[in-house]
Formats: structure tokens, sequence, C-alpha cells
């Protein structure tokens, strides 16, 4: 081939890739925030976890695992900023025992629309604020997942995509801890490396999840890993619970829970970051504010104070991080 030919057409590949970016839909903020709403509402919801590629040798395959609820997602805030471009959404979920009525506070997800910071799980029990690049966070939203005491667990950064009308949001890789149903029965591992993606389906949606099973040095490297997991979690509307044990209870606690917010906030919104000096379980930080929380739900008073004193007890500051100067 004559070489004006070639140099032909290596520019119309270029400018046929340039036409591709330039075909790239635009964010598309309050279409993201109405897919975000859409995880609003009672579910039947269906656990999954089965571990696929083995990756140490001699290690053999966990079983799978199994579980459902009933669960209801409630509106705790969605904020915009001065502009209208939606600035943040919180979504609280609750599980609900469908014979007993039987109320359990779940998991909470938090949705900032572009970002410039989130916590990161960075060592045993300690999570670290550190800033999102510019270009990462640029249309994108970072989900921030806590716990059932609104301790954090991860936070994810992605994009939605709305192609085909179906509204997708995949985050990048994080780091996170165990997940409860692992945390009281395997020593074998201590982080798991995580991506997320969560899909409004038709009648509701879903939560992949692609982990590996990781062992990770204090100072923050993988030494091996163990094994990948696929998770699936699947929300499907439900129309046959009684889920108005979970509204009255969200009715009745929202205030409380909102002062416990505050003060994870005072070490991951304005602070570095957090130490939790509990077990991995956590249980000795959930079952004070779990205990206030039931006091408030049954019309007793819960000073600032004894909140206080569980965060004094459990939960410490940690120290900016030092950057090593080149020399």
């Amino acid at each position: 081939m004559k070489p004006q030919a070639t140099l032909l057409l290596l520019l119309a590949g270029l400018a046929g890739v340039a036409s591709a970016q330039e075909a790239r839909p635009a964010a598309d903020p309050a279409a993201d925030r109405e897919a975000i709403l859409g995880m609003l509402g009672e579910y039947d919801v269906d656990f999954a976890f089965d571990e696929t590629v083995l990756l140490a040798p001699g290690y053999e395959r966990a079983p799978a695992m199994r579980s459902g609820g009933s669960e209801v997602v409630i509106l705790v805030e969605d904020s915009a900023r001065a502009d209208g471009t939606p600035q943040r959404i919180v979504l609280q979920h609750i599980l609900v025992d469908p014979k007993s009525g039987h109320v359990t506070k779940h998991w909470r997800q938090d949705w900032i629309y572009e970002a410039d910071k989130r916590f990161e799980f960075s060592a045993d029990q300690t999570w670290r604020v550190r800033p999102i690049d510019a270009d990462k966070t640029r249309g994108a939203w970072t989900q921030c997942v806590y716990e059932v005491s609104d301790a954090p667990r991860y936070c994810g950064t992605g994009k939605w995509n709305h192609k085909y009308g179906v509204a997708t949001w995949t985050s990048d890789r994080t780091w996170r801890p165990l997940p409860r149903r692992e945390y009281t029965r395997r020593e074998d591992y201590n982080a798991m490396n995580v991506e997320n993606r969560h899909t409004i389906v038709p009648g509701g949606w879903t939560h992949e999840q692609d982990n590996t099973k990781a062992v990770r040095a204090a100072d923050g490297s993988t030494e091996r890993t163990i094994a990948r997991e696929y998770g699936f979690n699947d929300y499907r509307k439900d129309t046959d619970v009684d889920f108005t044990p979970a509204h009255d209870y969200w009715k009745a606690t929202a205030g409380y829970w909102e002062r416990v917010r505050a003060r994870w906030d005072g070490f991951l919104a304005e602070g570095n970051g957090l130490h939790l000096k509990t077990k991995v379980d956590g249980m000795a930080l959930i079952i004070p504010l779990f205990t206030q929380a039931a006091e408030v739900e049954e019309g007793k008073a819960v000073a600032d104070a004894e909140i206080d004193a569980a965060f004094a007890e459990w939960v410490e500051a940690v120290p900016a991080e030092t950057v090593a100067t080149a020399r």
C-alpha cells in the first residue's frame, strides 16, 4: 500500500474515533437522579453469593450462600445545588419480618454527584478520607455504603449509563471490609476488592458485585488473593408484606439517627477519617446505638451526651496522611 493511502486510512480512523467520542451521551444528572430514586419502595429481596474463580493453591470453594428478606428503601435526603443540579441522595434500608413485624435498621446508601472526596477502607477497622481525581468524578456519582450503625463500609465512583432505556451504574474497583455474612466465620482473608453495579429493571432493581477476596498487609499492600466471588441481590417490588412497622420505626427514630450521622460526618465529611476500636463485628457500638434508638421509639429522650459517650469509647479520629517528598 502506498504511504499516501496508509496516511489517509489513519486519518479516517482518527476521525472515526473523534466522531465516536462526540457521539457519547453527555452526563444527564436529572436522569441519574430519577434512576437512584427508582430504588425507593418495598421489596422482596434475594441475596446470592457464589465463589467462582479459585486463586490460591489448595483453596477449596466455599459453599454458595443464599438468603433473603423483606426490605423497604426510604428516602432520607434529596438535595440539589443552587443551580438545580442534583447534589446528594440518601436512601435508608429497613428489614421487616413478615410474620412478627419485627424491624431491623439495615444498610444505608448515599449518592453524591461529582464528589470531590470519599472515604476508603485503608486498614483494619480504619477508613481514610481521600480526594477523587477531577477527571474521574466529572459527571459521575460516588455511592457510599454504611453499616447498620451508620459506620462506614465502602465507597465507589462511576457514571450512570442510560443506553437502550435501561439505567445502570458501575463503580470503579475499591476496597471494603469483610461482609457481615463472612466475618463471623472466616479468618483466611481480611479485605475485598470490589466492583458494584446497580441496574433499574421492570418491577425493581438489582445489585451485582464482582468481589475478590484478599489478604492485605498493614501497609495496605495485597499479600495474596484467594478467590473471586459473584454476588447478586435482586430487589422485586412486594405488595404482600405489611411494611407499616418499618415506616413507623423510621418516623419515630429518624431524628435520632440524624444525630448519629452527624457524629460520623464529623470524622468523614469534616475530618481525615476514623478508626473503630471495636471488634470486626462492631457490636460494641451497634448495641448502645440500637438501644438508644429503641428508647427514642418508646418516646424517651436520649441526650446528645449519651450519643457522644458511645462514640468517645469506640471511635477515634485518624491523623492526616503524610506524603513523602521526593529527593
